[in-house]
């Protein structure tokens, strides 16, 4: 059983690293997180793992401590709306803005293993053939480079692919391998996966037309949400949208950010001026 100065510690080291809050009644989380990082780290015990991290730390047993307590929960085309919205509105109305450039960039900001920036490459490759001699980019991010490095690697369990994937687009955009469907080279091609703290600074990410950034403010504490908020805010091109998860309310976005639905999809524009 982890006791209360075992949880403050943890808590605290994970918030410090990564911004991830853990507030009191979330103990069997921890702990429970915690014993399985234990037994693979072959310690005896949160107990030990405690003692370890405490007085023999190390960068990486930091890292596996934050690793553990990222939420990896994802799907392709979770939610489907805001994906629609991508197809029928947004894109089409960036392409008419970016037509002299040719240029448009996505940023799926916490990607987890990559279903997120998969299904915008399908969209894009399926409805927008005309981008296909334009510069177009996906980043996808994340803290956790286990799940950063699942995801470049493309490779799904028939459990991952049956969750939001059409049957049509695995058929067409993935390749059976024994027990895995791998993504093949066309999708992979547009994706360029990277580490990314959104606590820290936005190396390389700048300049975005589209930022998905969906159910991960709320591990957040209120101060470190606005933090992020302005971020994001400042790494969209005019005219460019924002994209939060359905049941999160974006508080401290400054006036130039206009609220805009479309359908059962709500979403954030950055004005031109």
């Amino acid at each position: 059983m982890i006791n209360p100065e075992q949880f403050r510690f943890f808590s605290d080291m994970v918030r410090q690293t990564s911004g991830i809050s853990l507030q009191k009644g979330k103990e069997y989380l921890l702990e429970s997180r915690l014993n399985e990082l234990a037994r693979v780290l072959g310690l005896r015990s949160i107990d030990e793992l405690y003692r370890k991290t405490k007085f023999q730390p190390t960068p990486k047993l930091k890292e596996q401590i934050v690793e553990a307590m990222t939420t990896n929960e994802t799907y392709f085309f979770r939610d489907q709306h805001p994906f629609d919205s991508l197809k029928n509105h947004v894109i089409p109305e960036l392409m008419e803005l970016r037509k002299k450039e040719r240029r448009m960039k996505f940023w799926s900001a916490a990607c987890s293993t990559g279903q997120e920036p998969y299904s915008i490459a399908m969209i894009l490759k399926e409805h927008f053939q005309a981008l296909s001699s334009w510069k177009v980019e996906i980043i996808a991010s994340d803290i956790s480079q286990q799940a950063i490095d699942k995801g470049r690697n493309g490779r799904f369990t028939q459990v991952e692919v049956n969750r939001g994937l059409p049957i049509q687009l695995l058929i067409k955009y993935f390749k059976q391998n024994g027990a895995f469907w791998m993504v093949n080279d066309t999708l992979k091609g547009l994706i360029k996966f990277r580490k990314v703290n959104l606590m820290g600074p936005f190396i390389g990410v700048s300049g975005m037309d589209v930022i998905m950034c969906r159910y991960v403010l709320i591990y957040f504490d209120q101060k470190t949400k606005k933090d992020i908020l302005v971020k994001l805010v400042k790494a969209l091109n005019p005219g460019g949208y924002l994209f939060l998860g359905a049941t999160e309310t974006p508080v401290g976005l400054p006036p130039t950010m206009k609220r805009k639905v479309f359908g059962r999809s709500t979403c954030w524009q950055k004005t031109t001026r």
